[in-house]
């Protein structure tokens, strides 16, 4: 039997608690890690990473070593949602930092901010085929929004410390850093200076004041105005002006799926999410509006729909803090480029008559009760999602973060989830990545408040994905609560299978998953299984109140399918309520 480690001590001689002394190159990133604030950072050791994990040992940034790289970055990337900071990750050379593009890609098409460290062989090894060796710069030049070779031991804290900088600057994303290992190992006294991006890359935050006028202008003359809320205002802190914005002028309000919770799901101005899945009231509201003021939105295709149909009677005004998002997909008939919180508090301020939206109020609200967001619960048939993700909502606080994998549990969890709060709702959305919801929840946890709960809802499909980051949060102590809504299928591939391909269901029943209370006992969280309506509000008590990880395996009705779905390409207002609508 091996010798257990020894204990790390509770100071260093060199220098206090908390900051790293400088020797080495890895010492150096350690850090500037420290330097900036860093509180966590999620990996899996290697051969080419080892110095930087031994200039960790010393340091008060607790490292959790996650099953799987792919888990590090996910995890990383909650951390930072939760946190609205830049979450980090860690992997050593070769398949290490390989692992990791998954959740790298994720993190970039989502616009969040994470910090990668991958290994790499020494210097003078570099395109030889060494043992481990892999182009990470090559590979993720494409999915980063930089990143950097450590060129040498007296410049990589530096280098470290630019990349975590630029991470949050502006727009947020991922950044990476290569670290040879002749480098980290390297001698150096050289401490690194302040986290700082270049000043080449500085972002516009004050928005031009003749674009703002215009938009002012447009608002006072609209007469069906409607705010589009995305991502961005989440990440720009500007939830609070948002609000303020939509009730000083009574507009509703829709949001993106990223954007879910900056705008509160139970205020009378809402009409909750767009897009493909999105509410019935959300779509007609964006078709007949005349003026869409859209605010740190991309205009994905899975909000638009067809281009050409999307917000067909409107003038849109685009608030971006990133110009190439301008115009890139709508067109933006008044483009407003600058920080979200700052952009809203200069046209709240330009705007100097309200427009007269009270009919146009009043048709928001009778689409509401038009298409509203109910589902059946036959006795007859099997147990319903969407039961499940209202009992689950019913039973948590207002501040409950949820993570999901993708799929259809996702668009569940999103659409009968009542969000009031940003940085509850962290999921995948432009990547559309499956397994994400676990290693997310583990990140979640680590960045929440110790008085907020983290549930994560998640599919058998997407489960099994990460299942094996389960023994993390066991061996961490964290009390996470995941659902799985099992329907032992893909449920959105199924659910397009039997739309658009006949009903062919190929490779997507998963029959053969295992019994995931029995798995989540095996690893050392507890376990229930719920098949019948009676049996869910226990459960989910017992899951809530039991302090650690647990799984609750909920067996749904296989054929639900989601509703309301805007077919890939079509018009927001020409929803699909049933499949025979399609």
């Amino acid at each position: 039997m091996s010798e257990p480690a020894p204990p790390k001590p509770d100071t260093d001689e060199d220098g206090p608690t908390g900051q790293t002394p400088v020797t080495t190159g890895a010492s150096a990133v350690v850090r500037a890690l420290e330097d900036a604030g860093v509180e966590a950072a999620f990996g899996v050791q290697g051969g080419a990473i080892m110095p930087v994990y031994d200039a960790l040992y010393d340091s008060d940034i607790r490292h959790i070593t996650m099953a799987h790289e792919q888990g590090a970055a996910h995890a990383a990337d909650a951390f930072g949602v939760v946190r609205n900071e830049p979450g980090v990750c860690l992997a050593t050379s070769g398949p290490g930092a390989t692992n990791l593009v998954t959740g790298i890609a994720d993190a970039n098409m989502d616009s969040d901010g994470i910090l990668a460290l991958t290994g790499q062989v020494p210097s003078n090894m570099v395109g030889s085929d060494a043992f481990q060796e892999t182009d990470t710069i090559g590979v993720t030049t494409p999915i980063t929004k930089h990143n950097y070779f450590a060129a040498d031991s007296d410049s990589v804290g530096d280098t470290v410390g630019e990349a975590l900088a630029l991470a949050d600057e502006g727009r947020p994303g991922p950044t990476l850093v290569d670290l040879p290992k002749d480098v980290t190992l390297g001698e150096t006294d050289r401490e690194p200076g302040p986290a700082e991006t270049p000043k080449t890359t500085t972002p516009q935050t004050e928005p031009d004041e003749a674009a703002v006028a215009s938009a002012a202008r447009a608002i006072e003359m609209a007469e069906r105005p409607l705010l589009l809320f995305g991502g961005g205002v989440i990440k720009a802190d500007a939830t609070e002006e948002a609000r303020a914005f939509a009730h000083e002028y009574g507009i509703p309000v829709v949001t993106t799926m990223p954007g879910i919770g900056s705008f509160p799901e139970d205020d009378d101005l809402c009409l909750s999410w767009a897009g493909m899945h999105g509410t019935g009231y959300a779509n007609m509201a964006i078709t007949h509006t005349d003026l869409l003021i859209a605010v740190g939105t991309r205009f994905d295709d899975r909000l638009t729909g067809g281009i050409d149909t999307f917000a067909p009677e409107a003038e849109v005004i685009h608030i971006d803090i990133d110009p190439a998002e301008i115009s890139k997909n709508i067109h933006a008939d008044y483009p407003v480029v600058g920080d979200a919180a700052t952009a809203l508090r200069q046209l709240s301020d330009e705007v100097a008559q309200k427009p007269d939206a009270r009919e146009w109020r009043e048709q928001c609200r009778t689409w509401k009760s038009e298409y509203p967001m109910d589902y059946a619960t036959p006795e007859d048939e099997p147990l319903k999602p969407q039961f499940v993700v209202e009992c689950l909502d019913e039973a948590t606080s207002d501040r409950t973060i949820v993570t999901s994998g993708v799929g259809q549990h996702q668009m569940w969890a999103a659409q009968y989830w009542t969000f009031t709060e940003p940085q509850t709702w962290v999921s995948s959305h432009g990547l559309g990545t499956m397994g994400y919801g676990l290693p997310a929840a583990i990140g979640a946890r680590l960045a929440a408040e110790d008085d907020q709960e983290v549930v994560c809802i998640d599919g058998d499909g997407s489960f099994l994905m990460t299942i094996q980051e389960l023994s993390v949060a066991v061996r961490e102590e964290l009390d996470i609560t995941v659902a799985v809504l099992n329907n032992e299928y893909i449920g959105m591939v199924r659910q397009w299978q039997d739309a658009f391909f006949e009903g062919r269901r190929m490779a997507a029943q998963y029959n053969w998953c295992p019994e995931f209370d029995k798995l989540a006992e095996a690893f050392g969280a507890r376990g229930w299984r719920v098949d019948d309506y009676d049996e869910v509000a226990d459960a989910i008590e017992e899951a809530i109140e039991y302090d650690g990880p647990s799984v609750i395996d909920f067996h749904i009705d296989p054929a639900e399918n989601v509703y309301p779905m805007v077919p890939s390409g079509g018009a927001n207002g020409k929803f699909a309520l049933t499949e025979d609508q399609l």
